[in-house]
């Protein structure tokens, strides 16, 4: 249940990308302690790779909780092309970044007895459903993921469960909404099932707030995170207010230039 407003000490993977710099902005702004932890240097960040679980180790020990967003953001290409043109980049970046860097992710905060880990998952998880119009999805469906990047994610809320099963860690795995990559905004205007399942900057550091200052949380618990819908309502957020009081603030374009 949300309430608990006391300083915390936070570790954000992936704090320099655009869903990032909008956790520790937020996440500061309520007095929080946050360490950065990314391939890019910035303030108060700990420069490396998830891949390195030495540096990992040292990066958690003593924090509060653990957000884990960096990862290789998406499939290279998808559809995709016709041989020879049919490359893709699942073992050259999404398995090394999106598996290994996740495992290890999880070990560090196993070994150093973190006791609350937040992961970041995507709607590209169900996206079968949501091309079908089986909406509002819930947390009880059947993955349906989008293509390989999606699979790394399911991969992601598996080992989630299982770390929270047998290493008492509280897990959080949240399927996130729309965060758009630079260029991708102009395409958004055009795509009515992107504006609803749209997730702001502002709205995306309040919910990773709200998960942090949470009073407590079950061993392990899937959400949803987006903004409020344009058009139709197509993730269930009701487990989402429920477990941490969450609630969209922001709709379509809120937000969007921070994007662009």
């Amino acid at each position: 249940m949300p309430g608990m407003s006391q300083s915390k000490r936070v570790l954000v993977t992936g704090s320099a990308g655009r869903l990032g710099r909008a956790v520790v902005r937020e996440l500061t702004a309520r007095g929080h302690h946050v360490i950065g932890f990314d391939r890019v240097p910035d303030r108060n960040t700990i420069v490396g790779s998830i891949q390195d679980p030495e540096l990992l180790g040292r990066a958690v020990d003593g924090v509060d909780c653990l957000i884990h967003l960096a990862a290789t953001a998406d499939d290279a290409r998808f559809p995709r092309g016709e041989p020879p043109d049919d490359g893709d980049n699942f073992l050259s970046d999404l398995v090394p970044n999106n598996v290994v860097g996740v495992y290890h992710v999880l070990e560090a905060a196993r070994k150093r007895k973190v006791p609350r880990v937040v992961l970041a998952s995507t709607g590209q998880v169900i996206d079968g459903h949501l091309r079908e119009g089986n909406v509002p999805v819930t947390v009880g469906v059947v993955p349906r993921p989008r293509y390989l990047y999606a699979c790394t994610k399911v991969f992601l809320e598996s080992i989630g469960q299982v770390y929270a099963r047998h290493h008492g860690i509280a897990v959080l795995a949240v399927r996130l909404g729309w965060c758009p990559r630079q260029g991708q905004v102009e395409e958004l205007r055009g795509n009515k099932l992107g504006q609803d399942v749209y997730l702001s900057p502002g709205d995306a550091g309040r919910f990773f707030a709200a998960a942090v200052e949470a009073d407590s949380l079950p061993g392990y618990t899937l959400v949803y995170a987006t903004s409020r819908h344009t058009h139709q309502l197509r993730y269930d957020l009701d487990q989402t207010r429920k477990l941490i009081g969450y609630e969209p603030r922001d709709r379509w374009p809120d937000g969007a230039e921070e994007f662009d």
